[in-house]
């Protein structure tokens, strides 16, 4: 497996690589075709960040975690990545989907969306925080005017290929990435959808965009 290490906010260490190089090799035992590894180490607000991304034939695995102490991060984000995994080896392993879709694989280089984390300005964060578990008002309109007219902090962006796929087989990329939404081109309609994790009940929404792509010719 070809392994690349980031090291931000703080000093490149020898033994910080050996032990993600060491806890990433964990997947072996679970994947025929873990081709290359992705992690980046960061340390951000007093905070250890680690975030370990490992491509799999056509499937992303994804684990984020911060923590007091950077080798606990990589540890816990390492346990993300190996619960997921369990779950779904079989269908890893079993898994061919990719050869029914080579054929449209010029159209998908040409879908991609971009994912951007924002931070709040300090004075809008406790307007929008998450509400308590009674139920609270919505955030004023006087707040949401200011929240358009203030400048945001973007603190990472991302640049996503929309892949064909169907339902099922998002929910589980979205799942092996650990996220609570996954962006994909429906196999069948061609159409870009969002599937997504629903608080409030545990199960599974799915957005479709009608028109966003052309049908195969």
């Amino acid at each position: 497996m070809q392994l690349n290490i980031t090291f931000r906010q703080f000093g490149s260490s020898d033994a910080l690589k050996e032990y993600a190089k060491e806890k990433v090799e964990r997947v072996n035992k679970y994947l025929d075709r873990a081709g290359e590894a992705h992690v980046v180490l960061s340390l951000e607000r007093h905070l250890h960040h680690a975030e370990i991304t490992i491509h799999s034939g056509s499937w992303v695995l994804r684990g984020r975690e911060k923590s007091e102490d950077m080798y606990a991060s990589i540890d816990l984000a390492m346990d993300k990545i190996e619960a997921q995994l369990r779950k779904y080896k079989e269908k890893i392993k079993n898994h061919h989907g990719r050869e029914r879709v080579h054929h449209r694989q010029g159209l998908v280089n040409q879908l991609k969306v971009r994912h951007k984390v924002f931070e709040l300005p300090e004075e809008l964060q406790e307007e929008f925080a998450p509400p308590a578990p009674a139920a609270q008002p919505a955030p004023s309109a006087p707040a949401t005017e200011q929240l358009a007219q203030s400048t945001t902090r973007i603190v990472r962006t991302a640049e996503i290929t929309v892949k064909p796929m169907a339902v099922d087989e998002a929910v589980m990329q979205m799942n092996l990435m650990n996220q609570d939404f996954y962006v994909f081109q429906h196999a069948t309609t061609h159409e870009v959808c969002v599937v997504y994790r629903r608080k409030e009940d545990g199960q599974y929404g799915l957005i479709g965009v009608h028109g966003s792509a052309p049908t195969a010719g």
